[in-house]
């Protein structure tokens, strides 16, 4: 059976996808703060789930049970890093701890996983960051996806460089209906869960090394690549009035 760990599961995509990956005949090991949501889903699998309790804001502490889960498993050939916060307007608390999660703590949690598939000489990293790392929009929260982004890139070009068969996935959500959108205003094209974790799978099983989610993302995305800056911040200023 194959196995694997989504970490940050308790709601929105990481929970859709652990159901995703248990309808696919996978083992789920389930990783986030919320330990009661996560024993409510994994009693709900019918491959079985095993439950860790994990804050990634406690770096050191997070890389520990990540280990700890891996070898309760007997091994995984998945690690799904899902984790990740972001406030609307945040003041500086609010942005410190976006940088703690998203950054260190999707860090230390990424760079165990791929230690741990450097060591077995095989596995499959996925990254879930966002159509946000494209462009400085959002301060604290832009800023720390791209830098997983980056971090994902380098990962990958290390297991190339060794010549090691690990996949290194780097997906980018555009909006998707979760708690973290709810509420804001002008989002389009906005994704269920279910079709979010449906087309992340598809990206898992076809090996990707990038895929944006839903598909025509990926429109989005060359646009704002290629915008340039005067254009974008026109666009900006326009929208915060």
């Amino acid at each position: 059976m194959k196995k694997a760990i989504v970490i940050g599961c308790s709601t929105g995509i990481g929970r859709a996808l652990v159901r995703e990956l248990a309808a696919h005949g996978y083992e789920v090991g389930l990783a986030g703060r919320s330990v009661s949501s996560m024993e409510e889903l994994a009693s709900e699998l019918s491959t079985g789930g095993h439950v860790k309790a994990m804050d990634l804001k406690e770096t050191a502490d997070a890389r520990v049970r990540l280990a700890e889960l891996i070898d309760e498993m007997g091994g995984v050939d998945l690690v799904v890093v899902n984790s990740g916060v972001g406030h609307h307007d945040p003041d500086w608390e609010e942005e410190r701890e976006i940088i703690e999660v998203n950054v260190m703590g999707f860090a230390a949690v990424a760079r165990r996983a791929m230690e741990y598939f450097m060591e077995r000489g095989s596995g499959h990293l996925v990254g879930i960051t966002s159509i946000a790392a494209l462009r400085g929009l959002r301060a604290a929260y832009s800023g720390s996806k791209a830098f997983a982004a980056i971090y994902l890139e380098a990962l990958r070009l290390k297991a190339d460089w060794r010549g090691l068969p690990i996949q290194v996935t780097d997906v980018k959500p555009g909006f998707v209906a979760t708690p973290m959108t709810r509420g804001r205003e002008g989002m389009f094209w906005v994704a269920t869960t279910e079709e979010a974790a449906a087309q992340i799978y598809r990206a898992i099983r076809k090996r990707k090394r990038h895929v944006y989610v839903t598909r025509r993302w990926r429109l989005i995305a060359w646009v704002a690549k290629a915008l340039p800056y005067p254009l974008v911040a026109l666009i900006t200023r326009r929208r915060q009035r």
